[in-house]
């Protein structure tokens, strides 16, 4: 990996993304203040910890959430909020602790801070962690600022590869955990549900690791064209949304040339999507659930049972971002063609309106920010 370094000048103000219980959306400073950037000298700094100016940030699904709805499940926004959690910049600074990053280095940013204490800590399934502090959901604050601190040991150095790629890490770590989780191998018949961002990162990976064949279902013919560009030889369905589970199954299996999914990676959270999957896979198949959905969802519990069926879950991910980087720098996953849209952060509010709008025809929504005046 190339050691590349960027040298900085810092003029501009700290400024935050914002959201709040009313639903607003804007833009005012933040922590840490510039001025404390500009003088700091990496003393100042919690112990392991670095300053980064963040470059590149996506707009994740559940950022348009949390402003729109307010929650996710018992993530609740009670206060004043700064969203985002895919983030990659660059070092400023260091803490005297710190060995393995100098200023200047590229980093992407891994968002979760856990306890190190925890079973599921100390066992390397760390996404568990029983403190999780992760940036973005509240009560924690996220990335979406022109300067953070955070812990060195989760800034990943990239190299030289971008910093629109890095933000992008953190979307096919959520990928590359369904995909170690689920266990789909070479040529294993796959369906993957929702052509949003994580379906389509999905399906790259699926694509590299010699799935097939693949099918791809989404509401949206725009996605789903969008896909078939992405993977040519992947199969897409457009769900007939006044049809029964059983009869988008049909559909599905019929697009796969007749043969039924092993492995149906659901990426929407939507019951019905869930339904169409558990009626698509095989006997003995799985339904691996990354999507975020209700809080509470009616599945086909008989199906399930006759054809041994297993349902899996995921949250978040652990241990990807290693892999993640070899992907992206050896060109095993190439995902520059997800980013649609670019904001500067001052436009952050016209970035959000786009993301949250489905006839915008966006995929991956970036807000960058330039640290030198």
């Amino acid at each position: 990996m190339s050691t590349t370094t960027t040298v900085e000048t810092i003029s501009k103000p700290n400024i935050g993304v914002f959201t709040n219980p009313e639903h607003k959306l804007w833009i005012e400073e933040s922590k840490p203040n510039l001025d404390s950037v500009k003088k700091s000298k990496g003393e100042d700094l919690p112990e392991g910890y670095v300053t980064v100016a963040i470059k590149s940030t996506g707009i994740c699904g559940s950022d348009i959430h949390f402003w729109h709805a307010g929650a996710i499940g018992p993530m609740v926004v009670t206060d004043n909020h700064i969203l985002g959690h895919e983030s990659a910049g660059v070092v400023l600074a260091t803490h005297p602790s710190v060995s393995h990053l100098k200023p200047g280095d590229r980093v992407a940013i891994e968002p979760g801070l856990i306890c190190n204490e925890c079973e599921q800590c100390l066992t390397g399934r760390y996404n568990g962690c029983e403190k999780m502090q992760f940036l973005s959901t509240p009560p924690v604050d996220g990335l979406l600022r022109r300067y953070v601190n955070h812990p060195a040991i989760w800034c990943h150095k990239i190299g030289d590869m971008t910093y629109e790629n890095g933000a992008l890490l953190e979307p096919l770590s959520v990928a590359l955990a369904g995909m170690e989780r689920s266990g789909v191998s070479l040529g294993d018949s796959v369906l993957i549900c929702g052509a949003g961002p994580i379906g389509l990162i999905t399906l790259l990976c699926c694509q590299a690791a010699g799935a097939c064949p693949i099918v791809i279902t989404d509401v949206d013919e725009g996605r789903l064209k969008y896909a078939a560009r992405l993977c040519p030889r992947a199969k897409t369905y457009k769900v007939n949304t006044s049809l029964q589970s059983t009869e988008c199954a049909d559909e599905i299996i019929k697009a796969a040339n007749g043969i039924k999914p092993a492995v149906a990676l659901e990426c929407t959270g939507v019951e019905s999507s869930v339904a169409n999957a558990i009626y698509s896979v095989k006997f003995g198949g799985k339904v691996f659930v990354i999507g975020v959905g209700k809080p509470n969802m009616t599945v086909p519990f008989m199906r399930l049972s006759t054809q041994e069926i297993d349902l899996q879950f995921q949250y978040r991910y652990a241990n990807t971002w290693p892999r993640a980087i070899r992907l992206v720098q050896d060109g095993v996953i190439d995902m520059h063609q997800l980013v649609t849209h670019r904001f500067d952060i001052e436009d952050a509010i016209k970035a959000f309106e786009t993301a949250g709008d489905v006839k915008s025809g966006a995929i991956k929504v970036q807000i960058q920010s330039e640290v030198d005046s």
